[in-house]
């Protein structure tokens, strides 16, 4: 009971930070707010008068009538007006006025929340080391995950609610490119994908049907393999095409934002940071990196230059060293992004014919307004992966600690004792690794694709 208490405890303070002291110390208005990010100011209608050399007329019989009310002509200038936007850093009032600014800043500092409740309880499990207990971090990573998708969700909806334009086309198209690219990657052997999903099926299946006899119900089994992996295969499309626009909007960041520095080692991190999720991949790739790594070919004998158990610690750590990386370089690409609003006028400086002030502001006010939507595309995908990451630690039984196992140097008597206590507990701890590979290491595949 008092080892519940305290997981509680924990949870209750960290639900009291969240309602009093997060809203007056929020990381997220810290990323957006800090001063190192600045919009573009959209330029008035009288800067744009005085710009193209007009001055304010009174109304003359040119003026149309509509509905009753006497309107002026909208007012137009040449596009190849010389122009310069003025810039300005972000301050938490103009924060306020975005769009998704709620959702953005609820996403990150809650992730923050979970992720601190999580430290905290894998340093009380080293410490304390309890048995009988569910760890309650698990909780707050699928939480994490729930909120994650629902915003995702919620973003994917007005792509499907504009008539005009092809975005609608667009993700349902990569959704079916998805679930075919899912249903090809199921076919393919454990010896070449490590998701360790036939023995995940296996014993999750033989704990379901144990279950269903206790009950009293007689079952083969709660569905068969095909259905199983036609479920992933679903899931699989659905995340792809939640993530299909962020994905493309990266990719344009990306490209932006190595345009703006000039410096090698913000290059390279740019690259890394672009190709940490094919990094990942390979990583579960068998012939690519665990074989050449825990079973080397060196001459006739094989020399493994680590075990399985630090292979699998070392993938976690680069896994949450990418993540980071990705974080510290959300600046760049949204300074990049803001950035859009000066590109927009630079091109429309090289088209010829007019445009109204009320659209050239427009053009340029939109790309701040939009700001936070573009965050939340940056952030999801990483809250996403961190949080599958740290299920994946938890269920999968690992260790943070990357050392090499010691042999034992017991005696034999000793050595058969230590084994045969340990067979029970080291048969449950492989039975939890393949149910985390099953909904862990899984996950994490799905989200990169």
């Amino acid at each position: 009971m008092g080892v519940i208490g305290v997981q509680l405890v924990v949870t209750m303070v960290m639900t009291s930070i969240i309602q009093k002291i997060i809203p007056h110390y929020s990381l997220a208005r810290w990323l957006l707010c800090s001063g190192s990010l600045r919009w573009y100011l959209h330029p008035t209608e009288e800067e744009l008068r005085i710009l193209a050399g007009k001055q304010q007329k009174g109304k003359s019989k040119k003026d149309r009538k509509y509905n009753g009310h006497i309107e002026n002509k909208p007012l137009t200038i040449p596009k190849d007006i010389n122009l310069h936007l003025e810039t300005k850093s972000i301050t938490e009032i103009d924060a306020l006025a975005l769009h998704y600014f709620p959702e953005y800043q609820w996403l990150v500092d809650f992730t923050v929340a979970a992720t601190v409740v999580y430290l905290i309880t894998e340093a009380y499990y080293t410490w304390m080391k309890p048995s009988q207990e569910m760890n309650i971090s698990i909780v707050w990573c699928f939480l994490v995950l729930a909120f994650a998708i629902k915003i995702l969700f919620s973003l994917t909806t007005h792509y499907f609610k504009v008539e005009e334009g092809g975005e609608r086309s667009v993700c349902v198209t990569f959704g079916f490119f998805f679930f075919v690219k899912a249903m090809v990657i199921l076919i393919v052997t454990e010896n070449y994908l490590e998701f360790g999903l036939e023995s995940g099926f296996s014993n999750f299946s033989e704990s379901a049907v144990q279950f269903f006899e206790k009950q009293g119900l007689e079952s083969q089994g709660p569905v068969s393999k095909l259905t199983f992996k036609l479920f992933l295969a679903i899931l699989c499309s659905l995340i792809g095409a939640f993530l299909t626009f962020p994905g493309l909007r990266l990719a344009q960041m990306h490209l932006d934002a190595l345009s703006l520095t000039t410096e090698k080692i913000t290059q390279t991190l740019l690259h890394i940071n672009f190709l940490a999720p094919l990094l990942m991949v390979l990583l579960w790739v068998k012939p690519i990196t665990k074989d050449y790594i825990t079973n080397p070919p060196l001459g006739k004998e094989n020399v493994p230059l680590m075990s399985e158990a630090t292979f699998d610690t070392l993938r976690l750590w680069i896994i949450i060293l990418l993540c980071a990386l990705r974080l510290a370089m959300m600046r760049s690409h949204l300074q990049a992004y803001l950035n859009l609003a000066q590109k927009c006028v630079d091109q429309m400086k090289k088209e010829v014919g007019r445009i109204s002030t009320v659209e050239l502001q427009k053009m340029v006010a939109r790309v701040f307004y939009y700001l936070c939507i573009i965050a939340l595309q940056y952030v999801a995908p990483l809250v996403m992966l961190l949080h599958m990451t740290l299920l994946l630690k938890t269920l999968g039984n690992y260790s943070w600690g990357i050392y090499p196992e010691l042999t034992s140097d017991l005696p034999p008597e000793d050595s058969t004792q230590s084994s045969s206590a340990s067979s029970e507990s080291s048969s449950d701890d492989r039975k939890m690794k393949e149910f985390s590979k099953l909904f862990g290491g899984k996950g994490i595949h799905s989200f990169i694709y």
